[in-house]
């Protein structure tokens, strides 16, 4: 039986992560992986969608570049080579991990690992089985999608969000069920690829979670672009036709007390994809009467990421909560300096939330409602960014950052963007709530011109 100051199971972020601390502060370490290394974020998740997003974006790019003065022949794009480019991203980002998981001297074993202890895991791949003995076990296993139960949901062409990025086909017409942020990026890249588009979300707004006025704010913009999007909408059944294509039934009063009343409509697919969220991943994990308490199927775990049985912790998806693979990737760093009783590597109060749509959204703490409802005298500022320079030279999108603060001290509470490159930019809030800045310490700051940061400054000062 090998031995191993911590096996950690599941190579995803928040997995290889806590690993690779682990190494480098002196730990015998095992990462366990039934698949790939990269975990859903590297392979099925983050980084092939925006690979997707980033072939759509060029597409769009070079169709509109006339207005630019730039001018084309006829602009195609190539399903089959956007999935291949996809690939190359995933395998290169791959071969990295391993890269990296050699040079600080962390063992990877592939095999399905099942927790038969508290210090035991047994992995059993398709040549053999071993077992593994360890002071800790850190469980990382993720997240899978929610499949609902909708009538047809199992016909050809109904895929999660797994599917949809191994598609080798132009999509004419595509069905998205959900409205949260894997579904609105995949509707921004179909979009700009050309496909007709329809969004079926049950809750009144898109982007149930996030600040009222940027799901307002992007339901116009994907409206502009040809997005059709239908809010308290319940999807009844998804049928198919003798031509192949599909039609999902739907009503539009999802909140009503008579869950069969109203209208149905219909909406017309090649493709149907089901983003309604996603849940713990944790089937096989455990050997009978060694598994920790859950909750709803999370992993239940105290302030130091250690869970109901002694020596076994979880971080990231498989215990619910913020569902974001920067978060998890910190949390195991920190999960890892708790089991040696070190100082935290990460403040995690604070985590910014990105959706990669275009424009870009990124939120990070408080917003007016938020601070509102916590009773906490506030103001905020908010700057459009149609009078930016480098807004107007690229033509972006409409948009706009807003900044939440203490009325009196002045101190951040939070911000708000939509703009371009929002996902780059909110590490400058991130980082001002984390040391506790107000708006006047982080104005003094220098950006230059023309950059779309600019308008920080400009959100910052009255």
């Amino acid at each position: 039986m090998k031995e191993y100051d911590l096996i950690v199971i599941g190579a995803g972020p928040g997995g290889y992560e806590a690993a690779f601390e682990a190494s480098g502060l002196g730990m015998k370490t095992a990462l366990v992986e039934k698949d790939a290394v990269g975990g859903t974020c590297l392979n099925r998740g983050c980084i092939p969608t925006k690979a997707l997003l980033h072939s759509a974006e060029l597409y769009k790019s070079a169709a509109d570049a006339g207005k630019f003065g730039v001018c084309f022949g006829e602009v195609s794009f190539d399903p089959v080579r956007i999935r291949e480019r996809k690939e190359e991203v995933v395998l290169k980002l791959r071969q990295g991990i391993e890269g990296t998981a050699k040079r600080k001297k962390t063992e990877i074993i592939y095999g399905k690992a099942v927790v038969e202890a508290a210090d035991t895991v047994r992995v059993i791949s398709e040549e053999d089985e071993e077992l593994l003995r360890a002071k800790h076990i850190l469980i990382a296993t993720g997240s899978v999608p929610v499949l609902p139960p909708i009538p047809g949901s199992t016909l050809p062409g109904v895929v999660t969000s797994d599917g949809l990025l191994n598609e080798t086909e132009k999509i004419g017409r595509l069905v998205i069920i959900g409205g949260g942020v894997i579904s609105m990026e995949f509707a921004a890249a179909y979009a700009m690829l050309g496909t007709q588009v329809t969004v079926i979300e049950a809750m009144p707004q898109i982007l149930p979670n996030l600040d009222k006025e940027i799901a307002r704010s992007l339901k116009m913009q994907m409206t502009k672009d040809g997005v059709l999007i239908r809010t308290s909408a319940r999807v009844r059944e998804i049928r198919q036709e003798a031509d192949g294509s599909l039609v999902c039934d739907y009503t539009e009063e999802a909140a009503a007390k008579d869950a069969d009343a109203g209208e149905l409509l219909h909406a017309e697919a090649d493709r149907v994809l089901i983003a309604v969220g996603r849940r713990a991943y944790t089937e096989g994990l455990f050997k009978e009467g060694a598994a920790p308490e859950t909750d709803r199927g999370r992993i239940v775990v105290n302030e130091n990421f250690e869970t109901s049985v002694p020596g076994i912790y979880a971080i990231g998806d498989v215990t619910g909560g913020v569902m974001l693979a920067h978060y998890a990737a910190a949390a195991g760093k920190n999960a890892v300096r708790r089991m040696l009783g070190l100082p935290d590597a990460a403040d995690l109060k604070f985590v910014p939330s990105c959706i990669y749509t275009k424009p870009e959204i990124a939120c990070v703490g408080m917003t007016e409602d938020e601070a509102k409802t916590a009773g906490i005298p506030y103001s905020s500022r908010k700057v459009l960014m149609g009078a930016n320079g480098k807004t107007v030279v690229t033509d972006g999108e409409r948009g706009y950052i807003r900044v939440v603060f203490e009325k009196e001290s002045g101190k951040i509470l939070g911000a708000q963007m939509m703009c371009e490159r929002a996902t780059d930019m909110i590490s400058e809030f991130t980082e001002a709530l984390t040391l506790g800045l107000t708006t006047e310490e982080l104005a003094r700051a220098i950006r230059p011109h023309p950059t779309y940061s600019e308008a920080i400054t400009e959100a910052l000062r009255d």
